[in-house]
């Protein structure tokens, strides 16, 4: 029978969850904001002012474009605004993860829409004006690779993670060698980023169906470049979904740091009871250990098994002294 159980949480610390670039990924997003609004009021006026139907149709998809990513920059500031509140028991290191989802249900209506108007358009083809719509192509695309470069220096360290307290590395460093692991990433991010190179991907698509509708009068390749584009946003939407789902159901972010928890508490005997691994924020996991031990073993001996890795942020264990005649 159990004699007595004891818990144990590592030492008193802030529960700041973000990612090491949480900040500069945050003003990169702001940037690119702007660039896609400069670009909306420069194509709307532009627009009125030429009479031009076309451009003012796309100075308002950059308006939806810079909608998505406001809501990553949001949950950024959001973020990181209330990181050190205590109302957030497990900080706020999952609001990108949601803000990634919403951003992937976003992408599947987008993805929808364009497939549902590709569709359309086999069946009812409208004439396209394209001295107009080639060159409002190329002007997208070209917005859309300067938010890719500027959005591309806040991802770039992505694989990083910082720690608020820190953790001894003796002659293990399991928590590196999985650096680029999923529960690495900076979900808010890698949402802001699908965004851009999705419509990155449609325009090139639009171009080339554009292109070759006019050289070869092919009206069809403008709906089949659009059809394929959606299917391209849809597959990534999926994959964001999945993942993100995944984190705000907390799922264990990585099957191969439990075992080897699991392996650093039962290499002297003692048996874990429950394990519980889940995500906190891009490179921060949390960890409820139960022990049962028929030693002496107090929870400060797996304190110090744990400490060698270096994703563990927030970890409690639970010790239960079995009697040996149990």
């Amino acid at each position: 029978m159990a004699d007595r159980d004891t818990v144990f949480q590592f030492s008193p610390h802030d529960h700041v969850f973000l990612g090491k670039d949480h900040e500069r990924a945050e003003r990169r997003t702001w940037a690119v904001i702007i660039l896609c609004s400069v670009m909306m009021i420069a194509e709307i006026v532009g627009g009125i002012l030429f009479g031009s139907l076309a451009l003012i149709a796309d100075g308002l998809h950059m308006s939806t474009h810079a909608g998505a990513l406001l809501l990553a920059a949001l949950a950024y500031t959001y973020a990181r605004k209330y990181a050190t509140d205590r109302n957030f028991t497990f900080g706020t290191g999952k609001f990108g993860d949601l803000a990634g989802y919403s951003s992937a249900v976003v992408l599947a209506m987008i993805a929808l829409l364009i497939a549902y108007e590709a569709i359309t358009r086999f069946f009812d083809p409208v004439p396209i004006a394209f001295n107009e719509a080639i060159p409002i192509a190329v002007l997208g695309l070209a917005v859309n690779v300067a938010s890719a470069l500027l959005l591309s220096g806040g991802h770039r360290h992505d694989h990083d993670h910082g720690h608020s307290h820190s953790h001894s590395h003796d002659d293990e460093h399991h928590g590196h060698a999985h650096g680029h692991s999923a529960h690495h990433r900076d979900n808010n991010m890698r949402a802001a980023v699908i965004h851009v190179m999705a419509d990155a991907a449609v325009s090139v698509l639009v171009i080339v169906g554009l292109l070759l509708a006019r050289a070869f009068g092919w009206l069809w390749m403008d709906p089949l470049a659009g059809l394929v584009g959606a299917v391209v946003i849809a597959n990534w939407s999926f994959g964001l979904l999945r993942d993100t789902g995944a984190i705000l159901l907390d799922r264990t972010p990585d099957p191969r740091m439990a075992e080897k928890v699991r392996n650093a508490i039962e290499s002297d005997g003692d048996r874990v009871t429950d394990l519980h691994l889940w995500r906190l924020g891009p490179g921060h996991l949390g960890a409820i250990v139960s022990v049962a031990t028929s030693g002496t073993r107090e929870p400060a001996h797996y304190r110090k098994r744990l400490a060698k890795f270096a994703d563990l942020s927030h970890v409690t264990v639970e010790v239960q002294h079995i009697s040996s005649h149990a």
